[in-house]
This record gives structure tokens, sequence and C-alpha cells, in this order.
């Protein structure tokens, strides 16, 4: 206790200068420092199983290697590929049928892998190698094991790094080409960088990592470009298919005989990142050979900052599943700003080759959200509006564009319990996803999470065609496990691969015969690596906030807890507060109470193990009804919803509401410092990643169409920043110091800190090196668990 108190009285003198890393108590190293389970995927016909060994977490020495930032991307200039990627190291193949194991040879010791994927027959898999000097494509033999790499210098800074053929005789693949070094020798400008408003509204938020100067341009130029090429994976000539260019994207035709490509233009912007820099979209034949300029997409610098605004002109541009050679886009008629009166707000055309005679397809009363293809004379297609939250499911004839859609159904996006699910899809002649049509033709199916009062309880119904009626087939019991439908494998013979877990038990994986009484088959036996958390106990508690709202959150309590022995315990709350219109939504439950206690490096239920009452994914609903925007009274709310989650664990008696510590992540690390800024009920805070000054997101933020001049007086209300002097309870800031996230610029912890330090307030500030907006390194996320433990122990445990 002595050398705790020590390290206690030490802290104040740490601040301003750089401190060593420490290790976090004896009780959060055993969760937080271990092996972590696989990633598990399964091939589309479901056929393999792929057990992906991968580490918990990456290396200082990784975070700091070499990354340029351009563009709103962040570019490993060693390999061309993004920064901070995560990998694979080792890979196990399992057939699912009697789970045998495939020997697999040819994978060098030490190997990174990523990008795992099934070529369309399921002959082969593949991946990514990533070297720190290249990215290279490997494939298995699924036949023999075997394995081999088919091409080195793979370009993934845009998007997939390689693609398969449909018969499986090669891959394509965007390689970085002969293109030499960029000069060793810093280039000076040869003038500023200028940028003009010419008059036009250009409402933009605040990216990152953007374009500053002509030699940023260069850069992007240099790092984005790459070729594309078809590799035989048997042998034989490699095929250059596209010349050296800056592809956004590229898709070939269902029946590939065609192939689209979106290429990036003159001019770049400064204040954009490259997702709405010029680009055309080229029709070329399978073999590069260019057709037309099928849209030349101007700079997206004028799209309105509403949510229900888009880009005017043709968007949202790709093939039709179901059809051998058939494009199929959207436009606004109302050029895309939602301000505009409109009957219609989408209209969704087709034209097939050669592409020279669009056909519209249907009308929407909202903005397009997707299709799915079923037949030439049926398809699904799904539109929504974000400012009343609803979105809609209807049927169209895909050959009568004059013919009304046909709705089936309409839901608030809000409302969980009314979600009516997911169709089934399954894979056509072309290896593309389509709706499942039974085979008598009068039925599809629906897969949903199932959210209800007692806890999602996931659910596979059968559709009528004609009636539109829904006849349940099965549904998760969610007596004791939650229980998740991974794959519809038959839905002839109602046969699917599940997930199933409880709060110790991790999710493994099960083979379920829907008609069956019997248990299902458990085809893996991945063990809960968390057996130290084991004791603790989990419940879901619900309650009201003072105006009527109804709320829940998730209790955790340590090991052998005693109310009558060990009497009130400190607590611990984490929260993200969510926008709504309907506040009884917003007390809806989102998860399963059943659901598996599953840890990462920003979870709070570490503390558990240290004598602390948990609450985690405490609600906080801001609630805005009818004409009223929720953060009109943002801060009201907050406020209410915090002093409801202290009631109710209090009336319990198991919380000492005087000993009651808040933390939160980005917009709950906003939250923290507002609620430490306006009210008393916290000893102390924790805010990570914050943004505190709302001035400088002026273009809106989380769920705020509004800009800092139509709701000047709300952004000023929320932003603790101006609050500074209010704050009197203790806030622990921790903030990446290259985070990249729009809006939570390092900068915003920065200026917080010195505001709270300047008017006498308690802080610390702890700048996480290399860290961007979500923490990945070892070191910096044991630290960042010692910090928490310490600034906890010291401001709410021992508080008298």
């Amino acid at each position: 206790m002595k050398q705790l108190f020590l390290v206690l009285l030490l802290i104040p003198c740490l601040a301003g200068a750089q401190t060593n890393y420490q290790l976090p108590p004896q009780e959060i190293l055993e969760l937080a420092d271990v092996s972590a389970p696989p990633a598990r995927v399964i091939s589309p016909s479901n056929t393999w199983l792929a057990l992906a060994e991968r580490p918990l977490y990456k290396s200082l020495e990784e975070l700091a290697e070499e990354e340029v930032r351009l563009a709103g991307l962040r570019i490993n200039p060693a390999n061309f590929g993004p920064a901070r990627q995560n990998y694979y190291t080792g890979l196990k193949l399992l057939r699912i049928d009697g789970m045998k194991e495939l020997s697999i040879s040819g994978i060098p010791t030490g190997i990174r892998m990523q990008s795992l994927s099934f070529s369309p027959k399921e002959n082969y898999c593949s991946f990514v190698e990533n070297q720190s000097g290249k990215l290279n494509a490997w494939i298995i033999n699924l036949q023999s094991g075997k394995a081999s790499m088919v091409f080195e210098g793979l370009n993934a800074v845009l998007g997939a790094s390689y693609f398969w053929a449909s018969d499986e005789s090669a891959i394509y693949v965007r390689s970085t080409g002969q293109k030499g070094n960029l000069p060793s020798k810093k280039e000076l400008p040869k003038g500023p960088a200028v940028q003009e408003a010419t008059g036009s509204k250009a409402p933009a938020r605040t990216f990152q990592d953007l374009l500053r100067n002509k030699q940023d341009e260069a850069r992007f130029d240099y790092y984005a470009s790459c070729e594309l090429l078809k590799v035989p994976v048997n042998g034989g000539n490699t095929m250059k298919i596209l010349p050296m260019g800056i592809y956004k994207r590229i898709a070939f035709s269902p029946d590939g005989q065609y192939l689209l490509t979106e290429e990036i233009q003159q001019p770049y912007s400064y204040s954009l990142t490259y997702s709405s820099f010029p680009s055309k979209f080229n029709l070329r034949k399978s073999d590069g050979t260019l057709i037309k300029v099928f849209y030349d997409r101007p700079l997206q610098d004028k799209i309105p900052s509403n949510f229900d605004a888009v880009e005017a002109g043709k968007r949202s541009i790709s093939w039709r599943d179901d059809a051998p050679s058939t494009l199929i886009w959207a436009e606004a008629p109302d050029g895309g700003d939602p301000a505009k009166e409109s009957e219609y707000r989408d209209e969704v055309f087709q034209s097939a080759a050669p592409f020279d005679k669009p056909m519209l397809m249907c009308k929407l009363k909202y903005r397009f959200m997707g299709m799915q293809f079923g037949t030439p004379n049926m398809a699904v297609v799904y539109d929504g509006w974000w400012k009343n939250r609803q979105q809609r499911v209807s049927f169209i004839n895909p050959s009568d564009g004059q013919k009304a859609p046909e709705l089936i159904f309409e839901y608030s996006s809000e409302d969980l319990y009314a979600q009516p699910g997911d169709f089934h899809t399954t894979k056509n002649a072309w290896n593309r996803d389509v709706l499942y049509i039974s085979k008598n033709g009068k039925h599809l199916f629906l897969i949903g999470e199932g959210h209800s009062p007692e806890g999602n309880r996931p659910f596979i119904d059968q559709f009528e065609l004609q009636s539109k009626k829904r006849n349940r087939i099965w549904r998760a019991d969610g007596k004791s496990t939650y229980e998740q439908v991974l794959r519809l494998v038959d839905p002839e013979k109602q046969v699917s691969i599940t997930s199933i877990e409880s709060p110790n038990q991790f999710p493994n994986i099960y083979w379920r015969n829907l008609k069956s009484k019997s248990a299902p088959k458990q085809l893996t036996n991945i063990a809960n690596p968390y057996q130290k958390l084991s004791g603790v106990t989990k419940q879901k508690i619900s309650y009201k906030r003072a105006d009527g709202v109804q709320l829940s959150a998730t209790l955790y309590l340590p090991e052998g807890y005693s109310k009558e022995k060990d009497g009130r315990l400190p607590m611990l709350m984490e929260a993200y507060p969510t926008e709504y219109k309907d506040d009884k939504a917003a007390g809806q439950v989102k998860e399963s109470p059943h659901a598996f206690i599953s840890l990462y490096w920003g979870s709070p239920v570490y503390w558990a193990r240290r004598g602390y009452a948990i609450l985690e994914d405490t609600q906080f609903p801001i609630v805005g009804k009818g004409n009223a925007e929720p953060n009109d009274t943002y801060i009201e709310q907050l406020v209410s919803d915090a002093q409801a989650a202290i009631n109710a664990v209090d009336s319990m008696g198991v919380v000492d509401p005087k000993r009651c510590a808040v933390m939160g992540h980005s917009y709950g690390g906003f939250m923290t410092a507002n609620l430490l800024a306006h009210s008393n009920l916290f000893a102390a805070g924790i805010a990570r990643s914050g943004a505190y000054n709302r001035t400088l997101t002026p273009f809106g933020f989380q769920s705020e169409e509004r800009s800092y001049w139509e709701a000047t007086e709300v952004y000023n209300k929320m932003s603790p920043f101006n609050y500074a002097h209010q704050i009197k309870s203790p806030l622990l800031l921790i903030h990446g110091d290259a985070d990249n996230n729009p809006g939570t610029f390092t900068l915003q912890s920065e200026r917080l800190f010195q505001a709270i330090k300047g008017n006498g307030g308690i802080s610390r500030l702890v700048l996480l090196p290399y860290e961007s907006h979500g923490y990945v390194a070892k070191e910096n996320i044991l630290h960042m668990l010692w910090e928490m433990d310490t600034w906890l122990e010291n401001r709410v445990k021992l508080k008298k």
C-alpha cells in the first residue's frame, strides 16, 4: 500500500514530462495479455472453415513504421498497402463435413497473411502476404494443400489488391508496376498552396490527412496508381489488362465480357478525401480496350450537409447481378438536395450492353439504398430517409419502370423490434449474390437478429411471395444462451450453421437441423480466453429516466460479491450517447443478456476484478420529438441519463453514489467531459479520444446535421471546452497522438487539458505514441490500462 501511495504522489509531478511504460495490476494484466482466439471464415458454399491465428495487439515498433498520409488515406510507402493493416500469423483449413483438417504445405514460417478468400468454385483458398517491402498473392490448392506464391508486388492503396476470375483460371491483380522511386531529396515548393471560395456553398466535414500542395498530389499519384494484370494460377503468360492509372473501382460484368472502371481525375481537392475527387466511369472490353466513357463524375464539393443529401447525377453505379452485362444506377430528381420539393427522391435506371439505352427501373419515395435481384421480373429495392428515420422494402418489376414499387415493409430505423430481417441470398451461375427462391417458386427466406424486450433472439422466417405472410420456422430459445445464424445452408432441408455463446462460453460454431429437436452438432471448441472473469456476475437492469423514458444497462459485480458482507461498491460507468426521434425506441434492448463477456482494449469490465461495480452499454438516449432536434436539449438529457443510471444502482444497494466514475471513448469521451462540466454526479472521469470544442467541427458532427451558423447556441452549449472552468471533478484525458478520425484531432484533448489546468482544475493528459483513433499497440494499451487503474484507485475507490 505504501508503494501505491508513492506512485500516486508522483503523478502530478509527471505533468508535462514523458513517462516510461507501465503495466496494469495483475488482475487486469491476466485479462488484457491473453492469446487472441482465431478468426473464423466460412466459405461461401459452406464447405470450408478457415481458422486464422492473429495477434491480439500490434507492437509499438510496427506502429512506428513510416506511413504517408494523403487524401484521407494512410499508406505504407514500403509495400503500397494501407498502413497499420491487421494480419494473420497462422491458418487452418477444415472441411465442415467431418471437420477434417487439410494438411497445408509451402507457407513460410513467420508469414503475415491478410485478405483471405475462397475462389468461386472453391478449389483454392487465397491470401495476401504482407511483407515489409511488398505485398504478394498466394493460393492454396484445396485438393493437395500445396501453397504457392503467384504474384509479387501488389498495390492495395485504393482497394482489394486481387480478385478471382469467375472460372478460377486466373486472378486479377492490382500491380505496382515499374514506378521507380520518388525523389529522395525533398523538393522545395514552387509557390504557396492556394484554395478559393467562389461564392457557391461547399460545406465539408473536418477530414484529416488531406492533400496540402502539389508535392502531395504527386505523391498521391505515385502511391495510388497501379496496373491491372491477369495472372494464370497454373502457369502461363501474365496479361496486362489496364495500363497505369488511378483506379478507384474495377469490376467485371457478371458474364466477364465487359469491365467497368472508375478512374480518379484532376483537379484534386485540399478539403475533401479522395472519395470526392473527380472520376470517370469507363466501359471497356474484357481485355481492357476502352469502349466509351459512361459517366464523367465531377468533384463532389457542393453536396449539402443534410444527411439526406446525395450527389447530383449518376451514383451507385454497378452491374446487375442477375443479368450478363447490365449496368444499374440511381439519380436524384431533386438534384441531391433534400430541401427541394420532389414527389420522388430517387429514380433507378438500367442499361444493357451496348449501354446506350437507359431504362427506368423504378421511382422511389426516399433515397435508394440498394437492390437484390430474384428473377427478370422480380427484385427487392430498399429506400430510406434520415430525417424521419423511415426505411422501406419493396418489390419491383425491373422490366416495368412505370409500375409503382409494391411495399413489403416500412419501419423506423430506430425501432429495432420492428426490423424484418434480411432476405437470404445464394450464388448464381456468375457467382453473384441473388435472392434465394424456394424450389416451388413460392417463398423467400428472412434471417433476423430478433430484437425483443427479453433480449435478442435471432430467427429464420419463410416469406410467402403471393400473400406476403411470414411463417417462423426457427427462433433461438434465448433462455440461457445467445445463438446467431451464421449461414442458412439449405432452406429446403432447414439446415443452418449457427454460433452459440453464453456469458462464460466463448462463441463456437454449430451445425443445426432446424427440424430436429436434438442438440446441434458442435463444430469448433475454442476455449474462453477470459476464464479469470468466470466468477464475475452479469445482469441486465432496467430503469426509467425522470421523464419516463425506459433505459437499460448491463451490470457486472465482482466475483463472490455479497451486499451484506461487502457493502456498497465504487462504480465505473461506460456509455455512448445516441440520438433518437422516438423516445419509445430509445429504451429498446439492443443485445442478449446471455452474450459472451468479451473484452477488448477499451472495455470497462476489467475493473470488476478490481472490486468495482461496472455499468456497461449504459443507455444514454438524446431524444428530439417532433420538430425538435435531439441536441437542442443535449446537456439536460445527458445529465438526466446519468442521474437515472446512478439512481438505479443506488436503489439496488450495490453502489456508493459518492464513488462513481464515468468513462467513454470518442463521442463517449465528449459525453464524459460534458457530464463533469454540467453535473457533480461523478467523483472522476476518463475521456478518451474525444472532440471537446464543436466550433472545430462546424459543418456537423455525429448525428447533428446543422452547421455551427445554423445552431450556434447548440454548438457552444455542447462544447465542454467552453465550460472547462466548471470541471471540478478530476478528468483523465487520453488520446492517440496520430488520431485520424474526422473531428477528433489530438489537439482537442490538448486544448481541453490546457483550459482545465488554466482554470485550476485537476486533469492529466496522456498522449499515446503513434496511435490513431482506436488503439492497437500492446505497450500503449497496457500503459493506458495502468493510467486508468491508477486514476480510479486514487480518485474514486479511495475517496472518502
